[in-house]
């Protein structure tokens, strides 16, 4: 969807960006602080957003100098907001762009701001989302702020603090952990942070005259209701909508109220977006040794076994509410609305089947899917066919997150170590359910 990474001059500096197809406008998202557009564009958790915005324009990631991808810094040389402004022209000039709607977020609004009253010709609209004019009525200092964001740094988790709405598990966390490490040291960010935090455009603010959108979240604990409010009393006919939601981010889940009002406001109306992802619990199953039993049995009797089998598998599904997403030879894959149902339909899958005379592995975790008609896609899915791979004959392997998600419902674990799950970041902890 997006090109490979490529590189704009602002100045003697080399920003990088990557874009997605031509389309009826250009979007340059302009990021806040500490970002890698070799990784942001294709995170799972703003996937979704992501698609929605490339339905209605060309979206364009960078990182501003300092960050990422692009050329960094060092202490005696740090970029300038007008360096930051800077680099949206080089892009856009890279890119042959005449002009842009800028989407800004928390950190990045000073940026935007200053080109749109800078270039009004090259802005075609300017998008604020929980954004800021100077980092003063928030419920942290600038010191203390610095010291929190370099503590957590490089571990995801300072995201579960920035977005309490969105959906949250292991995988999440690991995605945004990376994004991180590529993005800058726990050392850049200590360095960058007082920076940003001094920066101040509430001066500029009348000199702004594009059409202006601010959308903040009502409950948003870390850049509160008003500042954004304060940024929309002070441009020119700036359009102000409250969203309900404690996120500062709008581009992870829930996006979706956000993002119709971002597209009535660039295109005139409002699209349908469809409820494309769903938290659900995977379970993948198959056949133990299935190869070799067929080649012993013969393929007439082989068939009818693998009937029996599959009707058993069925009765099981419809027992425990799980779904048939669909089958390949002697294996399914359902999802369930339920972790604990899950698992226990796994271990009633494996006892009945061994009426059979048959051995069976499953493997499971809970995380977010992709929705595609009657199919599911996504990490999530992923990861459990990596952690059913994994299985042993008559075992129930099941993820920690799923593991953590079950705990007091009687159900007991043995511990089967750290793994790391072809091509999923991190290592993974696995336990098998006890009988």
């Amino acid at each position: 969807m997006f090109s490979e990474t490529r590189y704009a001059l602002n100045g003697d500096l080399r920003v990088a960006y990557r874009a997605s197809a031509e389309a009826e406008r250009d979007i340059v998202f302009v990021p806040n602080w500490f970002t890698c557009c070799e990784v942001l564009p294709e995170l799972p958790p703003m996937r979704g957003w992501i698609e929605a915005m490339t339905s209605i324009g060309r979206l364009i990631f960078f990182d501003q100098p300092g960050t990422g991808a692009s050329d960094p810094v060092t202490p005696g040389a740090l970029p300038t907001l007008e360096q930051w402004t800077d680099s949206i022209a080089a892009v856009l000039d890279d890119l042959g762009s005449a002009e842009a709607v800028l989407v800004a977020i928390d950190g990045a609004f000073a940026a935007a701001a200053l080109f749109a009253a800078t270039y009004p010709s090259r802005t075609k609209a300017l998008v604020a989302l929980d954004c800021y004019a100077a980092a003063v009525g928030g419920p942290l200092d600038p010191e203390e702020a610095t010291s929190i964001m370099a503590g957590m740094w490089g571990t995801g988790e300072i995201q579960r603090v920035l977005n309490p709405d969105m959906p949250w598990n292991e995988e999440v966390r690991a995605t945004w952990a990376r994004m991180e490490r590529l993005a800058a040291s726990p050392a850049t960010v200590a360095l960058m942070m007082p920076m940003v935090s001094a920066m101040d455009v509430r001066t500029l603010l009348p000199t702004v005259r594009v059409p202006s959108l601010v959308i903040h979240h009502s409950d948003d604990a870390m850049v509160v209701p008003a500042m954004g409010r304060y940024i929309a009393d002070h441009i020119s006919d700036a359009k102000y909508i409250e969203l309900p939601g404690s996120n500062l981010y709008h581009f992870v889940e829930p996006w979706r109220d956000s993002f119709q009002v971002i597209a009535e406001f660039l295109t005139g109306h409002q699209p349908d977006v469809a409820d494309d992802r769903v938290l659900a619990t995977v379970l993948f199953t198959d056949i133990v040794d299935s190869t070799r039993r067929a080649a012993e049995i013969g393929d007439r009797d082989w068939h009818a076994l693998l009937d029996a089998h599959d009707a058993v598998v069925r009765a099981q599904l419809a027992r425990f509410r799980g779904r048939e997403v669909n089958t390949s030879g002697d294996g399914f894959l359902a999802t369930f609305d339920g972790p604990q149902r899950a698992i226990r339909c796994a271990m009633a899958i494996r006892e009945a089947v061994n009426a059979l005379g048959v051995e069976v592995r499953a493997g499971l975790h809970t995380g977010e899917c992709e929705v595609r008609g009657d199919d599911i896609g996504g990490i999530g899915v992923h990861i459990g066919a990596r952690v059913s791979a994994l299985a042993g004959a008559n075992e129930v392997l099941v993820s920690s997150t799923l593991r953590d998600l079950v705990i007091g419902s009687g159900l007991e674990f043995d511990a089967r170590g750290a793994h790391r799950l072809k091509g999923v970041p991190g290592e993974w902890r696995l336990f098998a359910v006890v009988s």
